[in-house]
């Protein structure tokens, strides 16, 4: 009988229990999530995000609706730089630093990738958000 006990002990003791993040109201796109937007729910959904922190003071990236997960892909950091917005751009190589007046080709939070055009050249590039707004360039 104590063995029976000691395996079924075993066994459930492997089951992982997971939390899931869940929508308590609407949440629209480029939304801040803030505590009352969320809670903790005792399920497993693969993909979702399972700690709050996770999710508070993100941006949603799409609509996020009532009683749903809010999966990996929906919330990232609040955007610093908008569409069409005028940008400083920056490239800096060794000593070389070159600085010109760019727009935003894109929306994005510090750290992301967007493309952004040179206005003096018409030329569009890849770069970097900084934590100050200005994109860092590379070629």
């Amino acid at each position: 009988m104590r063995w029976g006990f000691a395996i079924c002990l075993l066994l459930l003791g492997n089951l992982a229990w997971a939390d899931t993040i869940v929508a308590t109201r609407s949440i629209r796109p480029q939304q801040i999530i803030t505590a009352e937007d969320v809670r903790v729910d005792p399920s497993d959904v693969q993909g979702a995000h399972a700690y709050l922190g996770e999710v508070i003071g993100q941006e949603a990236r799409v609509a996020i609706y009532p009683g749903r997960a809010v999966m990996l892909g929906q919330v990232g950091r609040p955007a610093l730089v908008e569409r069409n917005q005028m940008v400083e751009l920056v490239f800096a190589k060794g000593g070389l630093r070159i600085v010109a007046e760019g727009r935003a080709l894109a929306r994005g939070g510090v750290g992301e990738r967007i493309r952004v055009m040179n206005i003096d050249s018409r030329t569009v590039l890849f770069g970097t958000i900084s934590e100050n707004g200005t994109v860092l360039v590379s070629r």
